[in-house]
């Protein structure tokens, strides 16, 4: 059964906003109670957040659908909904999370680091929240927005400041197992490592991590073997430890050629020219490993490299190398720029800036015009179209905004299509310019006279008392007998 995944995909939803309600006040001998209709309580968000207990993604290996709750919708008596809860996901130190195109969108490093996967819906505002000097009692309420749904990628790449490389079977999990208190599986055939391991390691005043990562042989960048699946584990590394096995029973195989292909495969991968490396000779307990590891050494020195022989069996070198690993993690963390106190960057918006903009399509050899923004996007995704009140109430806020004077400005003319949105959810109505705009236009509650043709009951009213008019007309001179 699968025990360590780093590489997920997973699919979060946020909540969406509760609705606002549509409410009038209603109490005896008040028969202006006016509105009292609540908003409606904000979508929940989905959060990642890096927690040092969580070594693994397997969770979310399992259950890759995560959501979080809706706001509660808002009540009469000027109540407001309650507020969606945030669903809050732990994931290891050192989670990159991609969209499905690859594109990082963030690197959680540190204890505590978040990140807002998907952001909850707003809620809709009650009509309480929408009275105004010109809008008394409106009829209606603004719909909540709903949440985002987004689909991620969640790769773990280990945080640690050594990385223990080398072919299978060359001794790493038994050297970490010697030098910290990790305890790996160890055998004697290749690929006994299948998920990498960490290890804690105290040499003097300095502690620093170590990780044995498995599956290095040639064609590992590749694909071959688990070289691909887990060379991502060396890239936040700071030292490399090349592991040699100088007791190898492969007759086409030595310490320096052996070098060559691990270090072959680290610079196909990429980004880790800058690493500081040491060679470890290790299983020297065995007879004819000195004897090796003497032949190669001056080899090796003479490329540049520190090279240490140990044995994890026998517990020879290991202080010496423990050592010699402090010595460069501490270069490396004293040459790690010092992190600065995030700056907040304001952007004002320029004076000119609409937030929209109007452009011209052909739909089927009609003219339509499409408008796109933050703005009206999210107006239309509040508004409800079943009540004409509310989508005079949109007109007001468009024609405010100046979407009316753009699409003049870009020709278009009373009938044609507009549609307001992205391509796939838009909404397209076809356009009448508005002369007029405001609470002098409402009728009824819930109508807006913009909107719909003279109500058949009120003009049969009006008809009835112009007769009524004309009969009391004719009668106005004579005398009663």
């Amino acid at each position: 059964m699968t025990t360590f995944v780093d590489r997920v995909e997973l699919h979060v939803a946020a909540g969406n906003g509760g609705h606002g309600c549509a409410s009038v006040h209603r109490e005896k001998f008040k028969p202006l109670g006016g509105p009292d209709g609540g908003n409606g309580g904000r979508g929940g968000d989905v959060i990642l957040t890096v927690d040092q207990s969580v070594t693994t993604l397997l969770d979310y290996h399992h259950s890759p659908h995560r959501k979080a709750t809706n706001g509660k919708p808002g009540e009469g008596g000027n109540r407001s909904g309650k507020d969606g809860q945030d669903l809050v996901l732990p994931v290891p130190d050192g989670t990159v999370v991609l969209d499905r195109a690859g594109n990082v969108l963030a690197d959680l490093v540190g204890h505590g680091t978040s990140y807002v996967a998907a952001q909850g819906g707003r809620g809709g505002l009650g009509n309480a929240a929408l009275a105004s000097a010109r809008r008394k009692a409106p009829g209606f309420a603004l719909l909540g927005e709903p949440g985002d749904v987004r689909d991620i990628v969640l790769e773990l790449k280990t945080v640690a400041d050594v990385a223990l490389v080398g072919y299978p079977s060359a001794g790493k999990s038994s050297l970490i197992s010697v030098l910290s208190a990790a305890k790996p599986k160890i055998a004697d055939y290749p690929f006994t490592t299948l998920v990498p391991n960490l290890g804690v390691v105290t040499a003097g005043s300095t502690v620093y991590t170590i990780a044995d990562v498995p599956g290095l042989i040639p064609g590992a960048s590749q694909g071959k073997g688990l070289g691909l699946e887990f060379l991502r584990h060396v890239e936040r590394c700071s030292v490399l430890v090349h592991v040699l096995d100088t007791a190898t029973l492969e007759s086409d195989r030595d310490p320096v050629s052996d070098l060559d292909v691990i270090e072959e495969e680290l610079r196909q991968y990429g980004g880790l020219d800058d690493r500081p490396r040491i060679v470890v000779l290790n299983k020297i307990d065995v007879p004819d490993g000195k004897d090796l590891a003497d032949m190669v050494r001056p080899d090796l020195q003479a490329r540049g490299y520190r090279v240490f022989e140990v044995s994890a069996v026998a517990h020879i070198g290991l202080k010496e190398l423990s050592y010699a690993l402090a010595e460069l993690v501490a270069k490396a963390r004293a040459a790690k720029p010092r992190e600065e106190a995030t700056r907040i960057v304001i952007r004002p918006k320029a004076v000119d800036d609409a937030g929209f903009t109007v452009t011209r399509e052909e739909a089927g050899g009609e003219p339509l015009f499409r408008v796109r923004g933050e703005k009206p996007e999210r107006w239309v995704r509040q508004t409800d179209f079943n009540n004409d009140e509310a989508v005079g109430y949109l007109a007001d806020r468009l024609n405010r905004l100046g979407v009316e004077e753009e699409l003049m400005k870009a020709g278009a003319r009373a009938g044609d299509g507009v549609a307001i949105g992205p391509e796939e959810n838009a909404v397209v109505f076809d356009w009448e310019p508005s002369v007029t705009a405001g609470a002098e236009m409402l009728g009824r509650r819930g109508e807006d006279h913009r909107f719909e043709a003279p109500r058949p009951a009120a003009q049969r009213r009006r008809d009835r008392q112009a007769e009524r008019d004309e009969v009391e007309r004719e009668f106005d001179g004579f005398e009663p007998f």
